[in-house]
């Protein structure tokens, strides 16, 4: 399990904050937070390499005329290109997460990656989740970018809000800033015998390698002074052979240090069992080496994959990073000097991430996902969509009947440019016009228009959870306030069943997703007030990954009915063709959802039992 922490580096640099987690071997390992500034300058980089990106691409399409007037096949290009620019920056952050090991180009180059808080690799499900949850962190209309800084430079973990529901968080990924020196040369003429056991206890001889390795950083007087008192302090004990303190001091440590990696470095402890430990500077002494040759190949391992060894040498490389976790455990237990320990917390870090990276679990279908997962999670959240429903029909059914009841309402609660159809409909409908038609060349535009609006409205539902629900129920609110005014509208000037011959083919679909992605969002919300018996965090998380899933069946939904409502609902196509895809929307969700339903049964027989009454 994970467990935070804040403490400040061994090394130092007391700003620098920690977060601890526990491998699967039992070993605890500390890894860097990403703060403000790091990932701020990042968030800039890829902002601007996607932007660049952008009018990179568009640059290309006006070389080849692709922006001006369009025939049939330059009609479809660009209804690729404005689902492009809708999602380019999502897609960036999502794919560049998910399959770079957390790493953005921005990230890369300051030296940060996403992780999960286990400490494992991020997962697609939660690169999807806090790449959506950019929508409140960063592009928040009335606030940009300050909620997502706010969160980072106020929560303990660095964590912005698609951190906390995605479970994962931001880590420095740049080389270790300390290496094991190597081991000191033997002195000229020195016999080659034992010496005897160490003369300076673990601290003086900890405080001896300090004050060596700062003294060049001191002032004269003080380095003259520190270096008096400690020659006095073990004088008594190790003769002076020399009054220069300085000589005196190095001479003593270099043998201390010879002792410590003698035979005789082991000592008799004082403990119950009467055990005896081999000392810290002989245990690094003997490992020195493996760690060295350890972490070389780790690092190389983690930037190009397990993949890339020679397949008889994997397992020898996971035996090796089990040894040196065990070695760091002893490490904390012999009370090793604390910059080695941190050393082997990064050696350690680097073999984790290169092995559970390569171990993960084989990549579900596509269309596994599409038949089986997104429509399970819908078919668990029943209730919420339920919810959903509620908060777009009751507002539908309110504004219809204002209008219907209040005509002159109809400049409030409608846009003039409804308005304006609603006046025209019956002369169009004489002359066989239909609401919204348009020629058959800019439907393919007219069709990616609608599917980026409204998988959008989609995603304004999902993240507004985290808002205690209150944009969740705005979005869902206003949405069925509209459509509700709308068909009273209409029906003031005798004209409801020409909107409804429009909506018919893709309003079953499309409706039924934004029911869907208001239920994800509710869902999120349900997880902040009643957490049940896990941590609020935990409950954001797991209701989180559900939740991903459902948005899954949004956007595929959606997709559809956008692809229905600019295809063939703005065509010039028989009201008959139309209801007829009404229908087949009907029998489509219901084998859809069927199966999502299905999945589940067999997934989960033991829970449903023990839930039922």
């Amino acid at each position: 399990m994970p467990a935070p922490a804040r403490e400040p580096s061994q090394s130092g640099a007391s700003l620098r904050q920690q977060f601890g987690i526990e491998t699967p071997e039992h070993v605890a390992l500390h890894v860097d937070l990403a703060g403000l500034g790091s990932r701020a300058a990042a968030g800039i980089v890829d902002t601007g390499v996607a932007g660049l990106g952008l009018l990179l691409l568009f640059w290309v399409l006006a070389l080849f005329g692709l922006t001006g007037p369009s025939g049939a096949l330059v009609g479809w290009v660009m209804a690729v290109v404005i689902l492009v620019f809708a999602f380019a920056f999502l897609a960036y952050f999502v794919l560049l997460e998910a399959l770079n090991g957390g790493r953005t180009l921005g990230k890369q180059l300051l030296g940060i990656r996403v992780v999960m808080e286990t400490g494992h690799p991020v997962t697609p499900t939660a690169a999807v989740v806090r790449g959506l949850f950019r929508l409140l962190d960063c592009y928040f209309p009335l606030l940009p970018f300050l909620p997502g800084l706010g969160m980072i430079f106020l929560h303990r973990r660095n964590q912005r809000l698609g951190d906390l529901v995605a479970g994962t968080i931001v880590v420095r990924d740049s080389p270790m800033d300390w290496s094991m020196a190597p081991a000191p040369p033997a002195r000229a003429g020195a016999e080659p015998v034992e010496t005897g056991p160490p003369e300076l206890t673990d601290e003086e001889f900890r405080l001896l390698d300090q004050f060596l390795a700062r003294a060049a950083d001191l002032d004269a007087t003080v380095q003259t002074r520190l270096a008096t008192d400690l020659a006095r302090r073990f004088q008594g004990r190790v003769p002076r052979r020399t009054p220069d303190a300085d000589a005196y001091l190095a001479d003593l440590f270099a043998e201390e240090q010879r002792k410590r990696r003698s035979r005789f470095a082991t000592r008799a402890r004082t403990d119950a069992a009467g055990r005896t430990s081999v000392t810290a500077e002989r245990f690094v002494e003997r490992k020195r080496e493996a760690w060295e040759q350890f972490h070389r190949l780790a690092t190389l391992v983690e930037r190009s994959g397990v993949s890339h060894l020679p397949e008889a040498e994997i397992p020898a490389f996971a035996a090796r990073y089990r040894e040196v976790a065990a070695d760091l455990a002893r490490a904390r237990t012999y009370g090793v000097d604390p910059r080695v320990i941190e050393y082997l917390e990064r050696v350690v870090s680097a073999g984790h991430n290169a092995l559970y990276r390569a171990r993960g679990r084989r990549r579900t279908p596509v269309i596994r996902y599409l038949v089986r997962d997104f429509p399970s999670a819908v078919v668990q959240s029943w209730a919420y969509v339920a919810a959903a429903f509620l908060l777009f029909a009751v507002p539908a059914a309110l504004g219809y009947a204002l209008i219907r009841i209040h005509p002159e309402l109809q400049d409030e609660l409608t846009s003039p440019e409804m308005v304006s159809r609603a006046r025209e409909a019956a002369a169009r409908q004489a002359q066989g016009i239909g609401y919204a038609q348009s020629s058959g060349e800019d439907l393919p535009l007219i069709a990616s228009a609608i599917i980026s609006n409204n998988i959008k409205i989609g995603f304004w539902a999902f993240v507004g959870g985290l808002a205690g629900g209150v944009l969740t129920a705005f979005v869902l609110v206003t949405n069925g306030l509209s459509l509700g005014a709308g068909f009273g509208l209409f029906v003031n000037y005798h004209a409801g069943g020409y909107l409804a011959t429009f909506v018919a083919g893709h309003g079953v679909l499309e409706l039924t997703a934004i029911f869907i992605a208001g239920g994800a969002g509710l869902r999120l919300a349900g997880a902040l007030f009643v957490p049940g018996d896990r941590t609020r965090r935990d409950a954001l998380v797991v209701e989180g990954r559900i939740a991903a899933r459902m948005i899954g069946a949004v956007v595929t939904l959606l997709a559809i009915a956008g692809s229905i409502e600019g295809l063939l609902s703005a065509s010039d196509a028989p009201a008959a063709y139309k209801y007829a895809t009404s229908v087949l929307s009907v029998v489509f969700l219901v084998i859809y959802f069927a199966s999502g339903w299905a999945y589940r049964v067999r997934a989960v027989p033991s829970i449903d039992r023990a839930q039922a009454p």
